[in-house]
C-alpha cells in the first residue's frame, strides 16, 4: 500500500518527499516531535474535569437529543463515534459492538487526547485544526497503533455565531472504509448543530432561525425537516416525499407507484399505505387526485442544478452534498441521482475552480480528471492551493 510504503520512507529516513497530502505531511512534522510511535494508547485527560465541561456545554444537551440516531448509525455500520471539544479532547462515544473493544483499547474513550501532539496524525485533530471536513485512512495515520483504522471528522460550529464547538469522528477498521463515509459525518455534524439548544438555555446564542414549510436533503445523507422539525421517516416514504416534491404539479397514483417501484411487484395499496402515514405526519398537507404536497418546499437538488445552470460552480459544489439518495431502488431517483452526479462534474471540468474542486474532492476523492483539469488551468501561477490540490490528486492515484 502506497500509504504505508510513504509512511515508512518518512518514519526511519525522514524523507519529506512522499506521495502523501500536504496536510498529512504537515501533521507527520509535528507527530515526529513527539513519542506517537511509542505510544500504546491516548493519554488521558482528568476525568473529572472532562465530565464537568461536558455536562456544561451546549453540546452534552445537542448529542442527548439526537443520540438515538447517532447510537443507531454506529451500531449498524459497526462504527465508533466519538464527539470532541476544540482542542480533540473527546467528550462522548459510543460504539458499535467490535469497535468499541478496538476503541477501548487505545483509550478512544472520553477524557482521550487525540491531538496530533499527543497520539499522532488522526481525523479528529485535523477537523479541529483546519476546521474543515478530514479523512484519514490506514497509515496516513502516524501512531502504528492506528494504522488499521479509517476516520471521517467534521467539525461542529454554533449555527448562530460560527463559533467553534468541535468534531464528531466515525472511526472502524480501513478494510470497512466507505466512499459515503466523508459525506456521513458531515451530515451528523449538521444533524448535532441542528440540535443546539435555543437562547432561553444559552444565552450567548443568537435567536435560532426560523424556518417554515418542509426542506429536504437528499444529497449524501437524506433527512426531511418540517418547520424546522426533524422528520422520522423511512427509506421509501423518503423517496415518496421527495419525488412529490420534485413534482410540485402533482402525481396520478398509477405515475407516482411507477417512479417509486418501477417493475417490481408492489401493491397499489402499498403505496397507499405510505402516502397515508407521509399524510398524517405532515398535518394533512398532500391531496389526493392528484397526490401534490400542499405546502412551501426546498430541496438541495433544485439548488444544486440552479447554481449549475447559472455557472455557480463554487456555489453548486457547496450545496452538493454527495450522491442522491445512495442506494435508492426508485427507478426515478436513480435516473435523478446520475444526472445531478453528472451535471456537478461536467460543471467542474469547464470551470475547474480551485475551491469548488477542492471542496468536491471531499466527496469523489478518486476523480483524478477532476484534479488534473483544475492544476493544468492553474498551470505554474503559484496558487495557494495547488500543493493541496497535487497532495490530493497523488492520493487519487494511489
Amino acid at each position: 500500500m502506497a500509504a504505508v510504503r510513504a509512511w515508512v520512507a518518512f518514519v526511519t529516513e525522514g524523507n519529506e518527499s512522499v506521495p502523501v497530502r500536504p496536510e498529512i505531511l504537515s501533521s507527520w512534522r509535528r507527530s515526529a516531535q513527539g513519542s506517537a510511535l511509542e505510544v500504546v494508547s491516548a493519554p488521558l485527560a482528568d476525568e473529572g474535569d472532562t465530565a464537568a465541561f461536558w455536562q456544561g456545554s451546549p453540546l452534552q444537551a445537542a448529542v442527548s437529543a439526537v443520540a438515538d440516531e447517532l447510537r443507531r448509525s454506529a451500531a449498524d455500520g459497526d462504527l465508533v463515534l466519538a464527539v470532541t471539544d476544540t482542542q480533540a479532547r473527546i467528550l462522548w462515544t459510543y460504539g458499535g459492538r467490535v469497535m468499541r473493544r478496538k476503541a477501548e483499547a487505545v483509550n478512544f474513550v472520553a477524557g482521550g487526547r487525540w491531538d496530533d501532539t499527543s497520539v499522532g496524525t488522526n481525523a479528529l485533530d485535523l477537523a479541529a485544526r483546519l476546521d474543515a471536513p478530514a479523512t484519514v485512512f490506514s497509515a496516513e495515520h502516524f501512531a502504528p497503533i492506528v494504522h488499521n483504522w479509517v476516520c471521517w471528522a467534521a467539525p461542529l460550529h454554533d449555527p448562530a455565531t460560527g463559533e467553534r464547538l468541535g468534531v464528531i469522528d466515525l472511526s472502524t477498521t480501513w478494510d470497512r472504509a466507505h466512499p459515503i463515509g466523508l459525506a456521513t459525518a458531515r451530515m451528523m455534524a449538521r444533524l448535532i448543530e441542528s440540535a443546539l439548544p435555543d437562547t432561553r438555555q444559552h444565552p450567548r446564542f443568537g435567536p435560532p432561525p426560523v424556518e417554515h414549510g418542509l426542506s429536504l436533503t437528499l444529497l449524501g445523507a437524506a433527512e426531511a425537516r418540517l418547520d424546522g422539525r426533524r422528520l422520522l421517516l423511512n427509506r421509501r416514504q423518503t423517496e415518496i416525499l421527495a419525488l412529490l416534491a420534485l413534482h410540485p404539479e402533482g402525481l396520478s397514483l398509477e405515475r407516482l407507484h411507477a417512479l417509486v417501484y418501477g417493475d417490481s411487484a408492489v401493491s397499489v395499496s402499498t403505496l397507499k399505505s405510505e402516502v397515508s402515514h407521509l399524510r398524517s405526519t405532515l398535518g394533512g398537507a398532500i391531496s389526493s387526485r392528484p397526490y401534490r404536497l400542499m405546502l412551501p418546499v426546498v430541496v438541495d437538488v433544485d439548488e444544486v442544478l440552479d447554481r449549475v445552470k447559472r455557472g455557480e460552480v463554487l456555489a453548486a459544489v457547496t450545496a452538493y452534498g454527495g450522491d442522491l439518495m445512495p442506494g435508492t431502488n426508485s427507478p426515478a431517483l436513480t435516473e435523478l441521482a446520475e444526472v445531478v452526479a453528472v451535471a456537478v462534474r461536467e460543471a467542474l471540468l469547464a470551470d475547474p475552480d480551485p475551491d469548488a474542486v477542492l471542496g468536491y474532492s471531499e466527496i469523489a476523492p478518486y476523480d483524478v480528471q477532476v484534479l488534473e483539469a483544475c492544476l493544468a488551468r492553474l498551470g505554474t501561477s503559484g496558487h495557494r492551493a495547488i500543493p493541496l490540490l497535487r497532495g490530493r490528486l497523488a492520493a487519487a492515484r494511489r
